[in-house]
């Protein structure tokens, strides 16, 4: 039998959701600057969803938004909990307009193993536990990232970046010895050093997803 040259299957990936709270483009631009400047890679060239509930009826040029964001090296793929006008200027431009995460379908989650690291992570160092969960015997230095499909534990400070969940298990944690990290993140759902630091500093904790927000847990 041919191969088809075209095939069809409903399948689901993980999407960051950047949400816009204020109508303002150049109030916009200067805290999207300020935080890129905090994590300058980890939206680079990753699919965004744009979340507009918060601007409800008030008139924001789509298309200069988009351009904002374009310039910034930030791929927006759609809009979502956007009023009909923003939809229809989203259809204009070629924007998704996609269902908020509640309406949609819960990914199957694939069996996981263990990746185990017993070493510390040094600045420009990546690792990636593909399809498990990570455990580091050691501490996640500044610059350093670490990221799994599954859960992270570290046993010793995070001061890195740490992202679980990486294949969209809302399920994942994050557990530090000391949560001292530059980011983190689970199923897309991220904090900022600022964010974790108003929720404790250099604890031991877990950090979770709590709905669709994170949450983070102190630990004796």
């Amino acid at each position: 039998m041919a191969k088809q040259n075209l095939e069809l299957k409903a399948t689901s990936f993980t999407l960051s959701v950047l949400y816009i709270n204020n109508a303002d483009l150049d109030i916009i631009a200067a805290e999207l600057d300020k935080k890129l400047a905090q994590a300058p890679h980890f939206f680079l060239g990753a699919p965004l969803i744009l979340n507009l509930s918060a601007l409800d009826d008030t008139p924001v040029d789509l298309a200069s938004l988009r351009s904002l964001l374009i310039e910034r090296q930030l791929v927006i793929v759609g809009i979502t909990e956007a009023s009909i006008p923003f939809s229809v200027q989203a259809k204009d431009l070629g924007l998704a307009v996609v269902k908020s995460g509640k309406q949609a379908a819960t990914a199957k989650i694939p069996p996981r193993g263990t990746k185990i690291v017993k070493q510390n992570i040094r600045s420009g160092q990546q690792i990636y536990a593909k399809d498990a969960d990570l455990i580091v015997f050691g501490a996640v230095g500044n610059g350093a990232e670490v990221i799994a499909d599954g859960s992270i534990h570290v046993y010793g400070a995070l001061r890195g970046k740490a992202m679980a969940g990486a294949g969209g298990d809302t399920q994942s944690v994050i557990i530090a010895s000391s949560l001292e990290a530059e980011l983190v993140s689970v199923a897309g759902q991220y904090w900022l050093a600022e964010n974790l630091q108003q929720h404790c500093q250099a604890q031991r904790g877990c950090v979770r997803l709590e709905g669709e927000s994170l949450t983070v847990e102190l630990l004796p």
